[in-house]
């Protein structure tokens, strides 16, 4: 049985500014103080594993021993139907190293094109690992599903949100005000089962 985090600080395993504000704006509500692995100066892994959880993990892991405290990460990634579930892990990597999202973005616009695909379903992942200075983890894991439009349209999101029309919206996640992004993402959905297990009495 996994420790309730009702109060303390929580380090966010993550450099990612988009990410950290968004983590900010999940834990509002509680009585916590929000660091991130920058602050401790700790660089990222290497993400070896073969799933979200597993790298969430190596992520939140890696965190904690740098800080020796309670650590979150996130793993997260938009997973297009016709193209095997691709980029999938691989999101942050079709970005390369400059993490440039608009490369990535195109680089699925080519490979629809190419496949002349009238299917453009997707939906975006996300597994949350928090784990514990004495070795405790847990993982939670939820999905918002939607479809693919090009061009990109938006700039208050990150990542693939300006291609992302989530399901029953008309608009992208990148032209959608934050807060109401926050509220149904798929990192919503995962931090929904998180805080009904660890952060409410």
């Amino acid at each position: 049985m996994v420790s309730k985090i009702l109060d303390g600080e929580i380090v966010i395993a993550s450099h990612n500014k988009g990410k950290i504000t968004e983590f900010s704006d999940l834990f509002k509500d509680y009585n916590l103080n929000l660091s991130s692995s920058s602050d401790y100066n700790i660089e990222e892994p290497e993400e070896n594993g073969s799933s979200f959880a597993e790298n969430a993990l190596i992520k939140a892991k890696a965190t904690m021993l740098g800080s020796k405290k309670i650590s979150i990460s996130d793993d997260s990634g938009l997973c297009v139907d016709c193209l095997n579930g691709e980029p999938g892990i691989y999101s942050a990597r079709w970005a390369g190293r400059n993490k440039d999202f608009s490369v990535a973005m195109e680089k699925i616009n080519k490979k629809l094109f190419e496949m002349d695909s009238e299917n453009t379903n997707a939906h975006f992942f996300c597994a949350l690992a928090v784990v514990w200075p004495n070795g405790e983890y847990k993982v939670y894991e939820g999905a918002v599903h939607g479809s693919l439009s090009f061009p990109p349209k938006g700039n208050l999101g990150f990542g693939y949100d300006p291609i992302f029309i989530p399901t029953g919206f008309d608009i992208s996640f990148g032209e959608m005000e934050p807060l109401k992004k926050h509220s149904i993402s798929h990192r919503a959905i995962a931090f929904d089962k998180l805080k009904k297990e660890l952060l409410d009495e």
